[in-house]
């Protein structure tokens, strides 16, 4: 493993985690009011994008940084949709 993709694995691992708390949160309290569907549709189209990019870059912290991000904020419009008030 070279220089740049320990710099990227130290990114990956930092942003992942920065995201995971309000993951957790979420799926505790079952609060989503304020969380915003359109924000996490296009977020979630974004990190898949970064996902096939570092697929396409053969890096591995790309991919192991969106692989978790893909699935977390899978899990937020899941619970935005299904914690919603209706």
């Amino acid at each position: 493993m070279d220089y740049t993709e320990i710099i990227g694995f130290l990114a990956a691992i930092l942003t992942t985690a920065a995201f995971l708390p309000q993951v957790y949160k979420t799926w505790r309290t079952k609060d989503v009011s304020s969380l915003s569907l359109p924000m996490l549709v296009i977020f979630f189209i974004g990190i898949l994008m970064w996902l096939w990019y570092g697929i396409l870059k053969d890096s591995p912290s790309m991919i192991f940084a969106n692989s978790i991000t893909v699935l977390s904020s899978f899990l937020l419009m899941y619970f935005k949709i299904k914690y919603s008030k209706k």
